[in-house]
């Protein structure tokens, strides 16, 4: 055994995330539906563990939305179960806020093929980290937030180093307590949720707990940034038949007016949803609706506030 090695062992030894449980050495023994019931009971405590660490995800959220509003942009970098994680929240972004994809970016160690088999290594390089994000050309505006389970991943630890030398907001998102991941940012999210069902298997509860916490980061980074009118995603393009259907509710269930006059209005504003929403409780016309959302920064509320007043 290398040095290496037994140092790498010594260290897992004391995450929790790769405890093992030994009340549970008999899992294989017990039936389906036996096991099903204590994976659905450990799954149970991730959302509290989440709670736990909402001030720190509230924070960090308030930094991100300010530079997303000077134009920065929101930057996903992990390896394994972490890393996909992170790609699938950016690749989301576009059909539920209308964002550009180059606006949220999912970077996952060994490329886009690492997303379905594993790129042996990858995880190991702080330089990939840095190769990956060099080619984004980082400014004071952008944010990376790196994920890694562990909180030792050098990959994400690469990812957060790099990206403080050019000046970008950086946050760490780990799911041990006092991480190397966390320290290395300027806002860390530790959410433990404790050792896995299986021993090392960080795709359960870790990877619920990432994905919960990208979802918190995500939308409420939308909402402060105007892609939502209350609840509804009123960023969005009609661009096929299905997404037809869906802007015509959302513009029912935010005007309340009648079939004709939402047809018209988004038929006028060629299917965005936002400007027919203004278009029609605002009462001006297509151009003018555009106008204003621009003036507002893309806020509907401060945009129909504009429209109401006498002109």
């Amino acid at each position: 055994m290398t040095t290496a090695h037994a140092a790498l062992r010594a260290q897992l030894d004391t995450l929790t995330t790769e405890a093992f449980r030994p009340e549970l050495a008999g899992i294989d023994r017990l039936s389906t539906l036996e096991i099903a019931r204590v994976m659905n009971a450990e799954d149970a405590t991730v959302a509290t563990a989440v709670g736990g660490q909402l001030e720190a995800i509230a924070a960090a959220i308030d930094a991100i939305s300010v530079r997303m509003a000077r134009g920065g942009r929101l930057v996903y970098a992990g390896a394994g179960t972490a890393g996909r994680m992170g790609v699938l929240d950016a690749s989301e972004c576009p059909p539920t806020f209308n964002t550009d994809p180059a606006q949220v970016i999912g970077l996952i160690a060994g490329g886009p093929s690492a997303m379905v088999k594993a790129v042996e290594g990858a995880e190991d390089s702080k330089e990939l980290a840095a190769h990956d994000l060099t080619a984004l050309h980082l400014t004071p505006d952008d944010t990376v937030i790196g994920i890694s389970a562990s909180g030792r991943t050098p990959y994400a630890i690469g990812a957060v180093e790099h990206a403080r030398t050019r000046g970008a907001l950086t946050v760490g998102l780990s799911c041990n307590a006092g991480s190397a991941l966390a320290a290395a940012a300027d806002h860390g999210i530790e959410v433990v949720v404790g050792p896995e069902l299986l021993t090392g298997s960080t795709r359960l509860k870790a990877g619920t707990a990432q994905k919960l916490v990208l979802n918190l980061i995500s939308t409420i980074t939308m909402i402060r940034l105007g892609k939502t009118y209350g609840n509804l995603m009123v960023d969005m393009r009609s661009s096929n038949e299905k997404l037809r259907a869906r802007a015509h509710r959302i513009v029912a269930l935010a005007t309340g007016a009648p079939d004709e006059e939402i047809e018209a209005a988004l038929t006028a504003t060629g299917g965005e949803v936002k400007n027919a929403v203004l278009v029609i409780l605002g009462a001006v016309d297509a151009p003018a609706a555009a106008g204003l959302l621009s003036a507002a920064r893309g806020h509907l509320r401060e945009a129909l506030a504009q429209a109401s007043r006498p002109r």
